[in-house]
């Protein structure tokens, strides 16, 4: 034991101020981000070999990663996919999610990352394709508007929002994935 308490202390040291500032980074509060920074060196001093971690920097992060995400499960009232809805050809749809008012820090998250993948994947398309999914879905305008505002053919709208909608789903599906499996 006393082998494993200077290894401890070592590793408290080395990675205190940056564990801390990756979780306060992801929750609301700075009480949460040390509730789960305690909760990481109290699963830490419960190893019985801290010796056989050979990444202790990766094991760390990926512990308070998953204390995070443990914090929103418990806070969760309800299901995300309460708020979300299927339509008859079976795709799920985050608008409602997105544009919520409810302000849970679940909820936060999610957006937040959301809206952080979405932005990444939109700079990916063609201008045009983006153009038309930004106008038609975040800014409701219908394809006629869209049309009368460059003068493309609603088909043409159409196909490329289209492919843009088919690019997204292929970017987005693992932050879908991890909607839907909360």
């Amino acid at each position: 034991m006393s082998q494993k308490k200077p290894n401890i202390i070592q590793t408290v040291t080395s990675y205190s101020k940056q564990l801390l500032s990756f979780i306060r980074q992801r929750v609301n509060t700075d009480e949460d981000a040390e509730d789960i920074l305690q909760d990481v060196w109290f699963q830490l001093s419960s190893l019985p070999e801290i010796e056989a971690i050979e990444q202790i920097g990766s094991w760390l992060y990926r512990v308070a990663r998953n204390r995070i995400i443990d914090k929103y499960r418990k806070q969760k009232p309800d299901s995300l996919e309460d708020h979300g809805y299927e339509d008859e050809e079976g795709e799920f749809h985050f608008k409602d999610i997105l544009l919520a008012d409810d302000n849970t820090p679940e909820t936060a998250y999610m957006k937040d990352l959301f809206w952080e993948q979405l932005q990444l994947a939109l700079a990916e398309l063609p201008e045009n394709q983006r153009n038309v999914f930004i106008w038609n879905e975040l800014e409701d305008q219908t394809f006629q508007q869209i049309s009368d505002r460059t003068g493309d053919n609603i088909k043409t709208l159409i196909s490329r929002k289209r492919y843009a909608v088919q690019h997204l789903r292929e970017r987005l599906d693992s932050i879908y994935r991890e909607f839907v499996n909360y």
